[in-house]
């Protein structure tokens, strides 16, 4: 805020601060010991960063993240909602959280829904990776550069006099141009974008279940398995919270998924998830409900309950 506010302030850059990542979210380790502590940790850190995630989609300055290397979770928070994403040979892409009794939070139910067909619902569901280029061809970055470039567009970017968002584009654009990288290989899931547009354009994930099954391709039957050892109250909040988030601005996705946050606190699935995939890393989580047909609607709508004067506020 106080960079938007600043006439002196013409341009922000984010990139990751070490060689690996440019950042894989937050520390949910630490939110799920403090279940026992207290509630208001959780409640903070989720309002925190959705109230950033915010300033982000809405910042008027040319806002450019430089997504090099792992952008999961958080971390697509603090980029994908920005004007300028620029991917690299090296980023890895991955909204995982379905498999961790969460949902894909941070304004998930905004872009996801707008990416290509149906991508956005397999991509949230099944946790899937995506790299380098592919991020780009998802629709996920707006440009793609060459890793060795990256200290030479920065440079460039940090020359302009008084950046426009048009200079500034002149100038990822001439960058992505010149990258080769895979330039000419098609996108990972080309192949199978008409599979994932029939099977996952269903209003219920058991519906998205059968069509798999139906379909029988070696695809689809990879993505029952993967689907199939997510938390049910996961895949049922995340559906809904993508159908929904399809028509919503992202002002409304992320209050609605705010109350989702605060709910998934409170439940079973997130501790247990944190449980088996982090502390003892056994990876078998014992998900409650254990399986779909367990999971009600009344269950899934008290996941999307009005907080009253605790909502978010934006």
């Amino acid at each position: 805020q106080n960079w938007e506010q600043d006439p002196e302030t013409f341009l922000i850059i984010i990139k990751g601060a070490g060689g690996k990542a440019f950042c894989s979210g937050g520390d949910i380790r630490e939110l799920s010991e403090a279940r026992n502590a207290n509630q208001k940790v959780a409640q903070d850190l989720f309002r925190e960063e959705y109230t950033l995630n915010y300033a982000i989609g809405s910042c008027q300055k040319p806002y450019v993240a430089l997504i090099h290397g792992i952008t999961m979770g958080g971390g697509v928070g603090l980029s994908v909602h920005g004007q300028f994403r620029v991917a690299t040979e090296k980023s890895l892409f991955a909204m995982p959280e379905t498999a961790i009794g969460l949902f894909p939070d941070v304004g998930g139910g905004y872009f996801l829904p707008r990416l290509q067909g149906k991508l956005g619902y397999f991509l949230a569901l099944t946790g899937f990776r995506l790299k380098g280029r592919d991020v780009y061809k998802a629709g996920i970055a707006t440009h793609f550069v060459d890793s060795e470039k990256l200290d030479m567009l920065e440079e460039d970017l940090l020359a302009l006099k008084s950046p426009s968002k048009e200079n500034v584009t002149d100038v990822l654009e001439a960058y992505h141009t010149k990258s080769k990288t895979d330039q000419g290989k098609s996108f990972i899931l080309e192949e199978h974008m008409d599979k994932i547009n029939s099977c996952f354009s269903a209003n219920t994930v058991e519906e998205i279940i059968e069509n798999l099954q139906q379909d029988g391709s070696s695809f689809a039957l990879e993505q029952l398995k993967v689907i199939n050892k997510m938390s049910p109250t996961s895949l049922k909040i995340t559906l809904r919270q993508l159908i929904e988030g399809s028509s919503k601005t992202l002002q409304e996705v992320l209050i609605m998924e705010y109350r989702l946050s605060q709910a998934c606190m409170g439940g079973h699935d997130f501790h247990e998830g944190v449980r088996a995939v982090l502390i003892d890393k056994d990876q078998s989580p014992k998900w409650k409900p254990a399986n779909l047909k367990e999971v009600t609607d009344e269950d899934v709508n008290n996941y999307f309950k009005s907080l009253g004067s605790n909502d978010l506020k934006l």
